[in-house]
């Protein structure tokens, strides 16, 4: 993936959101040549259709196809772009982030992207033609394309479940990073020698970043203290499920018949290894120790309970919501803002300490 593009040296071409004016200066063509590459009629010249194409990848361009029905520059609605519908915990951001909108009439519209960046670009384009008044996106890791047009979009761009080094502009969030630390130490100062973790695999455009880094934190944590990772098994497709966890347990087992605890980056990954783990006649915690990441309601009504790392994502969406308001209304700072949520480690009865 390319480096998404700095802000202030995008944002310098121009102080507006592109129009179609832009790209036929650029193109070198009329706007109603623009405006039938765009409607992708064959009235125009092959060279002439890649030029104007250029100039739209090049200034971020999307076409504005609520203009002509609009009196005004409101257009009331918010754009979520989530990784999945079926996590509870993005559910939660929905919630949260709903409910602070909801004092000033807004209204949130989303879509997902199935952990793919080609599909995100996709969808992206889609929402930006229809004018949302801001745009919250999951994590940090999007194309070159896609960072431009959000660059170009002149609207708050809030990226959330994630702390980026340089967002694109606001971010609210948690490292996920140390998500991966945390339990990594967690299970070492029990006392744990032989540990493992599962996630899915890292190859391809379909890829869980942020589950990426928790690995990155996990394995970092187990070398600084001198311990192997080769029980680091990603494995897989995202999105993980309880199938994903109790086909990687077997590959652990196989392995290692001796692992001792095993991080998964998701309750969902971790119910499953539980599950499998019983099915094996393999005791939780007695002879394997399991703790996961989300703090999902499953997790709290399995035997035993599960120990995860808790991540409030009510409140993520909540303050997500607060911050565009904020921002819309003129009363934030237009800098950067970066909130922290916070994580905690919830124990439970999946995982017994050796010491």
């Amino acid at each position: 993936m390319s480096p998404a593009p700095k802000k202030s040296a995008s944002r310098a071409l121009s102080a507006q959101r592109p129009t179609i004016r832009d790209v036929s200066r650029l193109a070198g063509v009329s706007r109603m040549t623009v405006s039938r590459v765009i409607r992708d009629l064959d009235l125009v010249l092959p060279e002439t259709r890649a030029r104007v194409n250029k100039a739209i990848a090049d200034l971020g361009y999307v076409p504005d196809r609520a203009a002509g029905s609009l009196s005004s520059r409101r257009t009331g609605f918010i754009a979520l772009m989530l990784p999945t519908l079926t996590n509870a915990n993005f559910a939660a951001v929905a919630h949260g982030l709903t409910e602070a909108l909801r004092a000033d009439n807004y209204h949130l519209l989303i879509t997902y992207t199935d952990y793919s960046l080609a599909e995100e670009e996709r969808q992206l384009k889609n929402l930006l033609a229809r004018r949302p008044e801001a745009i919250v996106l999951t994590g940090a890791a999007h194309s070159r394309t896609a960072s431009r047009m959000l660059l170009a979009a002149n609207i708050p761009i809030i990226e959330v479940a994630d702390l980026p080094r340089q967002p694109i502009e606001h971010a609210v969030g948690f490292s996920n990073y140390q998500v991966g630390r945390t339990a990594a130490r967690y299970l070492i100062e029990k006392g744990f020698k032989r540990i493992g973790a599962v996630a899915s695999s890292n190859e391809g455009d379909v890829i869980d970043h942020r589950g990426e880094e928790r690995m990155r934190g996990f394995e970092d944590e187990l070398r600084n203290t001198g311990m192997a990772t080769n029980l680091v098994l990603r494995h897989g497709k995202a999105p993980v499920s309880y199938d994903h966890g109790a086909a990687s347990i077997a590959i652990l087992l196989e392995r290692e018949p001796r692992i001792e605890a095993v991080f998964a980056v998701s309750d969902l990954s971790a119910v499953g290894v539980v599950m499998e783990s019983q099915r094996r006649g393999i005791t939780v915690p007695q002879a394997l120790s399991v703790i996961g990441f989300g703090d999902f309601e499953i997790g709290r009504v399995i035997n035993p309970p599960l120990t995860t790392v808790h991540v409030d994502f009510r409140e993520l969406g909540q303050r997500t919501g607060q911050l565009i308001l904020n921002l819309l209304s003129g009363d934030a700072s237009q800098t950067p803002q970066i909130i922290d949520v916070g994580l905690k480690v919830i124990a439970r009865d999946s995982v017994k300490g050796l010491r």
